[in-house]
């Protein structure tokens, strides 16, 4: 499978599939076209937003304000932007399956 990714004129999109309360926050591999993420946070006030925020800044050495949701904040089904990110060092560090 592959990540679907798009440059935007800021950095990298691509799509992320969310399951919280889970017993850990991990990043799952790839699913689909969609990155598949688990969060022990809850989807409560922003918790697990702030939380795959949090988790991607991390995995790819970036502060946290370059990590963006674009879209669907409260869905489990989010659009990220990534800005600082070259497309082969965001592959370099996504496991390759769900």
């Amino acid at each position: 499978m592959t990540l679907g990714v798009r440059a935007s004129k800021a950095g990298l999109r691509f799509e992320v599939e969310v399951k919280v309360r889970a017993s850990r926050s991990a990043v799952l591999g790839v699913k689909g076209e969609r990155l598949s993420v688990a969060l022990a946070a809850p989807p409560v006030d922003g918790a697990a937003n702030e939380a795959l925020r949090r988790l991607l800044a991390e995995l790819f050495g970036l502060p946290q304000r370059d990590v963006v949701i674009v879209g669907g904040e409260k869905s489990r089904r989010k659009l990220l932007e990534l800005r600082g990110v070259t497309l082969e060092q965001l592959l370099a560090r996504v496991p390759a399956g769900a």
